[in-house]
């Protein structure tokens, strides 16, 4: 069973910073790739952003040049850099793990961007 806790969600202004940090506990899996989703009240989840164990990135165009996802070289923690937040960034965001055929999700954490 893998347990992931996300924390580093708040309440920040427009322009903004937040750092996300995911940590995975539990029988642990070298994992093939861990991600950020986000879900905005009335709106369907969403990728924000994905990385493999071998360090490929991926990120949704409406956070490309703002957010950077890095991982731990232990493989078991995974971060999410926000920068110049906007307030169509608020929502819950979920860590997720992909490790041998089984996806596992955090309980998310909220971010909201005032203006």
């Amino acid at each position: 069973q893998v347990r992931l806790v996300e924390s580093g969600g708040g309440l920040v202004q427009a322009g903004g910073s937040l750092r996300l940090s995911c940590a995975a506990s539990g029988t642990i899996f070298s994992f093939e790739s861990m991600g950020w989703y986000r879900q905005a009240p009335g709106s369907q989840r969403e990728l924000v952003a994905t990385i493999t164990s071998g360090g490929s990135r991926n990120y949704a165009d409406s956070v490309k040049g703002r957010f950077t996802i890095s991982r731990g070289n232990v493989q078991n923690t995974v971060w999410l850099q926000m920068n110049s937040l906007k307030p169509e960034d608020t929502a819950v965001y979920y860590c997720n793990r992909n490790a041998r055929g089984v996806t596992n999700w955090g309980q998310g954490t909220q971010v909201t961007v005032s203006s």
